[in-house]
């Protein structure tokens, strides 16, 4: 087995490595890291998403083809609706927050639009904070900040999220607003893409929190977020507040579980590259050096998705077939496992695991046994009654 990776390199130098020297790193949004959320025990996407690995030409070049993503038609029509929301200094979004979030306040006549301009990502996550506190410092005013640039530690190391806006209220609040293409109908909207937006803001919201807390006094980050969508099958925005408190308990509590990407980066062998300029075999070897933990629900979520499924069938892992599954077969990780112990070859029988597949198993059995004697039966019945002529 090769040795593994020397420590000494600085993170930052280590994942350039990892990606390949000249490999530009793909910054995580906010999407990403909801679906890295949603799977916290797998260092493959860990490492790849930290190393700012591009996870889709990597598949391609795996040869399983990622088809992961959103259509070009989609993102235009997404674009064109967030510039009519956002029109004439944001006040169609202003009156949208205020109408369903602050309607004691008074009405967003002539609010703030700062300039949120600045050189990289660093700069634009200081340039919003600056924004942010000189908003806070000056109560009784609505301020709005387009995309502003807002920083969140993942495992270690940064991530840089832009938000489509964030509304400051007269009384300081914050609130994050998304803003999809996807219609609401009779004032309600598609719950699973609600439900993705909602994991999304949560995202922000935790990002937001970090800011509110190096002011004192800290601003609230309010936990309802503004989601505005076209109204029915126009093109007029409407909008709904959605409470992300129980998405974003959950986001925090798996972004803390996750493995830090120094402890994974350390234990690869010295050379290991995911550049997808380099030959398959070498790649595909560098991709199975860092385990992965593969379940169905990484099929809407991954862009490596097919690869991992098709290493995770080949090996026979319980995972494939999904989580529930597996935390119900307890030690039983493989197919192969899972079927000996159902037909009594291996595990131990005392095993709850190992008990219900045996007894699942003499249920079918049972069940075969029935069916084949009904059928024998019902064929021998047939050729009793001969047919009149």
């Amino acid at each position: 087995m090769p040795p593994p990776r020397k420590r000494g390199k600085g993170l930052r130098h280590r994942l350039a490595e990892l990606r390949g020297p000249e490999t530009q790193a793909k910054a995580l949004d906010a999407r990403a890291l909801a679906a890295l959320a949603a799977n916290p025990g797998c260092r493959r996407r860990a490492i790849l998403d930290g190393a700012g690995v591009d996870k889709a030409a990597l598949a391609g070049a795996l040869g399983s083809p990622s088809v992961f993503g959103q259509s070009q038609f989609a993102f235009v029509r997404g674009n064109a609706f967030e510039a009519k929301v956002k029109a004439d200094g944001g006040t169609e979004l202003l009156r949208l927050a205020h109408e369903k979030l602050d309607r004691g306040a008074e009405p967003p006549a002539g609010a703030r639009v700062p300039d949120l301009t600045a050189q990289g990502p660093e700069g634009r996550t200081a340039r919003t904070e600056l924004a942010l506190r000189e908003a806070a410092g000056e109560p009784d005013a609505w301020t709005l900040l387009d995309h502003p640039m807002l920083a969140l530690d993942v495992a270690g190391s940064p991530a840089f999220l832009e938000p489509d806006a964030v509304v400051v209220h007269p009384d300081g609040s914050w609130t994050v607003v998304e803003i999809k293409s996807f219609p609401m109908l009779d004032g309600a909207a598609d719950p699973a893409k609600v439900g993705a937006a909602a994991r999304q803001a949560a995202v922000y919201v935790l990002a937001l929190e970090r800011v509110a807390e190096r002011l004192d006094p800290p601003p609230r980050v309010r936990h309802r977020v503004l989601l505005v969508c076209p109204k029915d099958f126009s093109n007029l925005p409407t909008a709904s507040a959605v409470d992300v408190r129980k998405q974003r308990a959950v986001t925090a509590r798996q972004l803390a579980r996750l493995t830090r990407i120094e402890e994974i980066a350390d234990t690869l062998p010295e050379g290991v590259c995911f550049s997808p300029e380099l030959p398959a075999e070498q790649l595909e070897q560098a991709v199975e050096s860092v385990p992965a933990t593969y379940a169905p629900e990484c099929l809407s979520a991954c862009e490596l998705a097919f690869h991992c499924r098709d290493r995770s069938r080949a090996a026979g892992a319980v995972t494939s077939l999904g989580r529930p599954v597996r935390a119900e077969l307890g030690g039983l990780t493989t197919v192969g496992d899972v079927l000996a112990a159902a037909r009594g070859e291996a595990g131990d029988p005392d095993d709850p695991a190992v008990a219900a597949l045996r007894r699942a198993a003499a249920l079918r059995a049972e069940a075969l046994a029935s069916a084949a004697e009904g059928t024998r039966e019902a064929a021998e019945g047939t050729r009793e009654v001969a047919p009149c002529r």
